[in-house]
């Protein structure tokens, strides 16, 4: 007999799917303000993670784009998407971190959010059966 998942984690896995494909959207956003607008970043002085924005702008096009990816690939259930979706969560986290002196507000926001995906992976993920 199988063991029927838990309501409480298939809603947290889609919970974290759709905050993933959220934050890649944000992350795309940010990455194409800065690629047509230069001076939409706010430049910092002595700033370990010094960029340029266009450089700013690329990195989180293509965490955008694979973000919204990972959090598709949530639906179906699958390790290896749960995998994945850790990953690039840690990754948006990460990158979040390190352009929160340009953009503070919305850094802030997708630091939460990826913290919020990985908890909701890590503790309820197991339980959603392929």
């Amino acid at each position: 007999m199988q063991q029927q998942p838990s309501g409480w984690a298939i809603g947290w896995t889609y919970f974290a799917a759709f905050i993933m494909m959220m934050v890649g959207v944000w992350h795309a956003i940010a990455g194409l303000a800065a690629i047509v607008n230069d001076e939409f970043l706010v430049l910092t002085q002595d700033y370990v993670f010094k960029f340029d924005a266009s450089t700013w702008g690329w990195i989180h096009l293509i965490v955008g784009i694979v973000v919204v990816f990972a959090g598709f690939g949530l639906f179906s259930g699958a390790v290896w998407a749960r995998t994945v979706s850790v990953i690039m969560a840690m990754v948006s986290g990460i990158a979040a971190f390190a352009w929160l002196p340009y953009q503070p507000f919305w850094a802030f926001l997708m630091i939460l959010a990826s913290i919020s995906v990985i908890w909701a992976l890590t503790t309820h993920g197991r339980d959603v059966v392929e």
